[in-house]
C-alpha cells in the first residue's frame, strides 16, 4: 500500500458521492459476462434498457464497479480503437449506475481544478475535476458523463464544500452517448491535462495509469455485491 493509499485509508470520513439510500450491485462488463458478447449494445437506448431494466432490476439497485476492469464492451465503441492492437479497455475508474438527474456530491473539500464538454461519442461528456489536499498531498477526482447543466456558472478555483451537492448525472447522448452513470477516478498525477483525462488506457499502459489512478473505492468504500 503507497502512503498516498494510506492517508485515503486513515481519514475519518468521506461523504457519500451518491446518497439516494439504494442498495448496490456489482456489474461486469468483461468478456467474463457472456452476454456482451453475444448481444448488440451499440444502440445506446438498448445497452440503457439492459443496464437498468435486467441488471439492475428496474433500478431497484445502483451498479457499481469497473475499476482496472478489461471491458470488452469498448469494442462497440470507436472512441477506444475498436479491435485494433493497441486499443484502449483498461478501466481507470469506478462507474456507479444511477438514473439521469441523481445528484452528485463531493466526498470531502477540494476546488474545481477545471472542466469541460467532452462532446464525442462514447467520451466523458460533462466533466468537472475537483483538486484536493490531505497530509500535504494534493490530488484530484474527476467526475464524467455529468448533466449540461452542471457545468453553467462554473468557475476555476470554485470552492466546494463536503458533501456539496455540485453536479447531476446526465442522460444520453450529451453524457458521451452512455446509459447514465457517473465515472468516478481518482488522479494523483494530472499533468498538464484540464476538463479530461485517460479514463480507460491500452492493456500496454494499465500499469502506469492503475499507479497513478489507485481504486476509488478508497473513498467511495461501497461494498459491491452480487
Amino acid at each position: 500500500m503507497t502512503d498516498f493509499e494510506q492517508i485515503l485509508g486513515s481519514y475519518p470520513s468521506f461523504a457519500k458521492v451518491i446518497d439516494n439510500g439504494k442498495p448496490y450491485k456489482k456489474l461486469d462488463f468483461s468478456a467474463s459476462n457472456e452476454v456482451l458478447l453475444t448481444r448488440d449494445l451499440s444502440e445506446t437506448s438498448v445497452f440503457s434498457d439492459y443496464v437498468f431494466d435486467e441488471l439492475l432490476a428496474g433500478s431497484t439497485f445502483n451498479g457499481i464497479g469497473g475499476y482496472g476492469e478489461n471491458r470488452v464492451i469498448y469494442r462497440q465503441r470507436k472512441h477506444f480503437g475498436g479491435d485494433d492492437s493497441g486499443a484502449r479497455s483498461i478501466h481507470l475508474g469506478t462507474d456507479i449506475w444511477v438514473p439521469a438527474g441523481e445528484p452528485v456530491h463531493a466526498p470531502l473539500a477540494g476546488e474545481v481544478h477545471s472542466f469541460a464538454f467532452n462532446n464525442h461519442y462514447g467520451d466523458y461528456g460533462p466533466t468537472i475535476i475537483l483538486a484536493h489536499e490531505l497530509s500535504g498531498i494534493t490530488f484530484y477526482t474527476l467526475y464524467g458523463h455529468l448533466s449540461l447543466e452542471s457545468l453553467d456558472g462554473l468557475t476555476v478555483g470554485k470552492t466546494i464544500a463536503k458533501g456539496e451537492q455540485f453536479a447531476f448525472i446526465g442522460a444520453f447522448p450529451e453524457n458521451g452517448d452512455w446509459p447514465p452513470h457517473l465515472h468516478f477516478q481518482l488522479i494523483m498525477d494530472i499533468g498538464d491535462y484540464k476538463g479530461d483525462f485517460p479514463g480507460v488506457s491500452s492493456i500496454f499502459d494499465q500499469d502506469y495509469y492503475l499507479s497513478i489512478c489507485p481504486n476509488p473505492n478508497l473513498i467511495l468504500k461501497i461494498a459491491e455485491n452480487n
